[in-house]
């Protein structure tokens, strides 16, 4: 490979170049395209690899060429070039419909023909913020006011080193994982029925009672052996 060091770029091979026997013999019909593909050209023992793109020949410039539309410097000497001065374009600014309306509804127009009549009658236009007084005379600032971001306040290091922002952090999860629990509990409790309202609270026993007849039930003694009231009280408190 160091014989092509200094030596003028290979052009791509010919098939008047190749030679009985070399690399890139070819047999067959041969065409000058085989040699310029670099998957099939082989590379030649002791001499540089050679490109597979044609070159132009030697009076060919490379670059990018322009002509020279100027006149160089015979045409500086004897001609004088000014530049233009360019038209300044005046920007049409929008109509003001805000002055219009109210325009128009001091001078008491009230149906929308009227306001088009007064709309071409009184054309006002937006006045131009770019030359306002504000844009022209910045508002005057105190002399101690200070641009930029403001200072961030100092970390609170007795905080961080005591762990204070953790604890809070697990206060405040501990306090979200109860109320999720206390929502879930909500979400999950079931219907009571009948019988588990009467497992808590179960009715109260029901007193027995001896059957009775019903014509018997109520019924006013009709022989009475005691001669007064007085006496049967008597009889009866001796008895109990």
């Amino acid at each position: 490979m160091t014989g092509g060091e200094g030596a003028a770029p290979r052009r791509p091979l010919t098939l008047a170049e190749v030679e009985l026997g070399s690399e890139n013999e070819r047999l067959g019909v041969a065409r000058d395209s085989m040699l310029c593909n670099p998957l099939i050209v082989k590379a030649e023992l002791g001499k540089p690899q050679r490109n597979c793109y044609t070159l132009p020949g030697i009076d060919f410039a490379y670059g990018l060429y322009i002509e020279r539309t100027d006149g160089g410097v015979p045409e500086a000497i004897g001609h004088w070039n000014t530049i233009k001065p360019r038209t300044h374009l005046v920007q049409e600014m929008p109509r003001d419909y805000i002055a219009m309306n109210r325009g128009a509804l001091k001078a008491g127009y009230t149906t929308a023909r009227e306001y088009n009549l007064y709309y071409k009658a009184k054309d006002i236009r937006r006045k131009d913020d770019g030359n306002s007084c504000f844009n022209k005379c910045p508002p005057e600032l105190p002399a101690d006011m200070t641009y930029g971001i403001k200072t961030r306040s100092c970390t609170p290091f007795f905080d961080v080193l005591h762990h204070r922002y953790q604890q809070l952090w697990m206060e405040q999860q501990r306090a979200l994982t109860t109320a999720e629990r206390v929502e879930k509990k909500k979400k999950e409790k079931v219907r009571e029925t009948r019988t588990t309202l009467l497992r808590k609270n179960p009715l109260p026993p029901k007193e027995e009672s001896f059957w009775h007849l019903p014509s018997l039930e109520k019924v006013k003694p009709h022989l009475s052996t005691l001669p007064d009231r007085k006496a049967r009280q008597k009889a009866f408190s001796a008895t109990h």
